[in-house]
């Protein structure tokens, strides 16, 4: 399988992990606006990492008849990412959740744009030996929201000074067994991601349980990290 990957370098090197022999892997840079040697329409499928940062190159292969294509797509809803393509769009869309560390793990998140591409998107996934988890269409996904809601829990708890750093994130390594603590998932995912991702989540829902927290935005907007 010809398969073509966009996106920054570490997300691109995941999926030819990922893919192993199932599949030959070429691989262009959106942040340099790279372009493939061939024509999009001659590969198997297509991994758009960053479609809802950078949604330049959807129109490049939306009117490949039939092609599976997998947009990043965790920011922003994958109808709003499509809908000024509406009319358009000839290939079978999936969004997948393509953040750094979600896209390391075993089970890929996944959501259908249209009913009928199902079963020829789940054809190319079983292909690629992967192993997905189908969700609704909504801004964040499922995993994103729960973590990065613990992540800003956490970071109310830190701007209280009810505890500290390390201590946050030894009392959810041992207390919950997750395999990182808060602070440690914020900053391998990116400040960046968890920011963008809450505040697309609270400005659709209007939840306040994904209200930002004041210490998180505030390392945003410096571009600092947490443990370091």
């Amino acid at each position: 399988m010809e398969v073509l990957t966009i996106g920054d370098q570490a997300r691109r090197d995941l999926i030819d992990q990922k893919s192993g022999e199932a599949a030959t892997v070429t691989g262009i840079d959106s942040d340099k606006g790279e372009e493939p040697q061939q024509s999009y329409s001659s590969f198997d499928a297509i991994f758009d990492l960053t479609a809802d940062e950078k949604p330049d190159y959807i129109p490049k292969y939306l009117p490949n008849e039939g092609q599976p294509v997998f947009l990043g797509a965790v920011k922003q809803q994958l109808a709003s990412l499509l809908s000024e393509h509406m009319g358009h769009i000839h290939c079978q869309v999936a969004g997948v959740n393509a953040l750094p560390t979600f896209l390391e793990r075993d089970r890929l998140e996944l959501s259908i744009f249209d009913n009928n591409s199902r079963q020829n998107i789940n054809n190319t996934l079983q292909t690629l030996q992967w192993d997905v988890e189908e969700v609704a269409d909504r801004v964040g996904m499922v995993s994103p929201r729960i973590v990065f809601m613990i992540i800003n829990e956490a970071c109310f708890t830190l701007q209280e000074g009810t505890a500290g750093i390390d201590d946050i994130n030894t009392a959810m390594k041992r207390g919950t067994n997750y395999p990182q603590g808060p602070f440690e998932w914020a900053d391998a995912t990116g400040i960046a991601h968890v920011y963008e991702t809450l505040a697309s989540v609270y400005h659709d829902t209007h939840d306040e349980r994904y209200k930002v927290c004041p210490l998180l935005k505030t390392k945003y907007l410096r571009k600092e990290a947490f443990m370091r």
